[in-house]
């Protein structure tokens, strides 16, 4: 006899069936409102590109001209001879600008005489405008010894070299920055004027200990390696880079009795009422 095959059946919950039933169509769904859901999110948040690695743009290029400028100024500045005055201003005609003291503001002693045996540029700093460097030039003379000279140079129409400013006499190996364009507003508050001769005085003397009492906590000086005795200041006005910036022009004698006009850039500030000096021929910040 042949065998009948059996027929099984089997019961399922209702739920499974539906769910069987159901799953394709909630899948698609499901899919569905995820790529809705990315689309509103870039939307509302755009992925953004990786920010480049951040380099140091470069300084300007070396000027070698300029550099040389700076050095002949600062050499035939440095050079003189009590007994031919006229020879120092004839050496330095070339390079004064309109309103500029014969001599850029060098009055020999009564005797003697000075000779400079070599220069180096030892530093420069970019002023503002950028045209604007200013030079620190080491020179080594047979009679006041190693002494540092700020030089600003800038170039006028077509290229042409000219200095910008009355020299300085700094500690190595810094100096300050150039003083942009535009006409300074001068200094009218009685109280600052009094500090920054005082501090002036101090530094110019190589006074340490009184000069430390005009200085902020974290002030940054350099005193020139000569000492020279502060005679007045000529002009004292805000610096037309703004802030809390001066720039005071000042005539000086050293110990031979050589006279020199000379110009300082300073940056000042109020602390507990009071004015103090942050800087003097230097960069505060940096």
């Amino acid at each position: 006899m042949d065998r009948v095959p059996g027929v099984t059946v089997t019961s399922l919950p209702l739920w499974r069936l539906r769910l069987v039933r159901e799953l394709p169509r909630m899948l698609l769904l499901g899919v569905s409102f995820a790529g809705l859901a990315a689309s509103v999110r870039y939307t509302i948040a755009p992925p953004r590109p990786l920010a480049p690695a951040r380099t140091r743009l470069p300084g300007p290029p070396r000027d070698l001209a300029a550099e040389g400028f700076a050095q002949l100024f600062a050499r035939r500045y440095l050079t003189w001879e009590a007994e031919d005055p006229e020879a120092h201003q004839r050496a330095l005609a070339s390079y004064l600008g309109a309103g500029m003291e014969p001599g850029a503001g060098l009055l020999p002693p009564a005797g003697g005489e000075e000779r400079v045996q070599w220069t180096q540029v030892v530093q420069e700093r970019t002023g503002a405008p950028g045209e604007l460097r200013v030079y620190t030039v080491a020179a080594q003379t047979d009679t006041a010894g190693l002494v540092y000279l700020a030089v600003s140079v800038a170039r006028a129409g077509g290229g042409v070299l000219e200095l910008a400013g009355y020299p300085a006499f700094v500690g190595g190996p810094a100096a300050g920055p150039g003083l942009g364009e535009g006409e300074p507003r001068e200094v009218s508050d009685s109280a600052l004027r009094t500090v920054v001769e005082r501090a002036l005085r101090n530094y110019l003397a190589d006074s340490p200990a009184e000069l430390a009492a005009d200085l902020t906590a974290t002030a940054r000086v350099s005193p020139p390696a000569q000492a020279l005795s502060l005679e007045s200041i000529q002009r004292l006005a805000y610096s037309p880079e703004g802030g809390q910036a001066l720039s005071a022009t000042v005539q000086a004698q050293d110990a031979r009795g050589a006279r020199y006009t000379l110009a300082y850039a300073l940056e000042v500030t109020r602390v507990a009422g009071r004015w103090e000096i942050a800087a003097i021929q230097m960069d505060p910040y940096t």
